[in-house]
């Protein structure tokens, strides 16, 4: 069988000159090809004397009320835009996410917190907020979404957040991108 692009001399002498020294590999000593999976890390458990860090506090304000189908979608001044489309593209790994369906306002405001403050201690930059699409609320803006879309507007940690693309809830869920602790 012959070779289709046989090289000169003087091309395999220039490689191995530029290739330099190799050694052939060992039988059995072959490179792991497997993808190498990002495995969660359970966050530390506290001890009876540890300090609780403080929760942030949300306020009502809410600066429009959005409806069920509207996308949302916020972007800290200062942050570039690129952040927010590759957010939106999906570039960044979803390394946790919070479902907050059958909650109450009061219930979601505090577990919001928990979530985004326990999120950032473990040093997770995207996450995903599950608030639901509204479909409860009758004839009103979805509760929980409105809420949330203030929430976060309020919060030090969170530098930018967009409605998920439809494979990852859609407008009844949000990637939020996190700052990281210093």
């Amino acid at each position: 069988m012959q070779r289709k692009n046989k090289l000169s001399a003087e091309d395999i002498e220039l490689f191995r000159r530029l290739a330099g020294p190799v050694n052939p590999m060992r039988p059995g000593n072959r490179a792991n090809l497997a993808a190498k999976r990002n495995i969660p890390v359970p966050a530390p458990q506290h001890t009876q004397w540890d300090q609780p860090e403080p929760v942030e506090v949300f306020s009502d304000f809410e600066p429009n009320l959005p409806y069920a189908g509207d996308a949302l979608s916020y972007l800290r001044p200062g942050v570039q835009r690129a952040q927010l489309r590759k957010m939106r593209k999906g570039v960044y790994a979803i390394r946790s996410e919070l479902d907050l369906h059958g909650m109450t306002v009061p219930e979601a405001r505090q577990q919001v917190a928990i979530f985004l403050q326990e999120s950032r201690r473990r040093g997770e930059r995207c996450v995903r907020i599950i608030h639901g699409k509204g479909h409860h609320s009758r004839n009103q803006p979805p509760v929980l979404k409105g809420k949330l879309n203030a929430w976060l507007r309020q919060s030090a940690a969170v530098l930018a957040f967009c409605s998920a693309p439809t494979a990852g809830g859609g407008t009844g869920a949000l990637y939020v991108l996190l700052q990281t602790m210093r």
